[in-house]
């Protein structure tokens, strides 16, 4: 089964890491779903704006600084998500707490490191 991934903090520039983990998702044929401050799309994947209650999310992957993820936190739990990704720059302890406290795996990781290596 493919893990059907939200990135949260997706943008249209391709200099960003959140663009460029759409793509890689994409690429290796990750169902994947984005939401970010402005639509767009990247590699096939629309980038909507509002929280979206997607379906069968297994992993979100954040992009999203800590002052920023506060307004996500009961979203993202009511999402229930296998896991959440910090990406580096994300890691946020008191979100970490929430997200356990509610069954949800915390990882800190890159996830374009763990495309690479094949441990996504």
């Amino acid at each position: 089964m493919k893990k059907k991934t939200l990135v949260l903090g997706a943008t249209t520039n391709p200099a960003r890491y959140a663009n460029i983990a759409i793509n890689r998702l994409t690429q290796n044929q990750v169902p994947t779903v984005a939401i970010g401050l402005r639509q767009g799309t990247v590699a096939g994947v629309p980038i909507e704006t509002e929280k979206v209650p997607f379906e069968d999310i297994h992993t979100v992957t954040l992009y999203l600084g800590p002052p920023r993820q506060e307004e996500y936190y009961e979203y993202i739990v009511s999402l229930q998500p296998e896991r959440v990704i910090f990406n580096p720059g994300t890691e946020n302890p008191e979100f970490f707490r929430i997200l356990q406290k509610n069954g949800i795996e915390v990882e800190v990781a890159c996830t374009l490191i763990l495309l690479s290596t094949k441990q996504y």
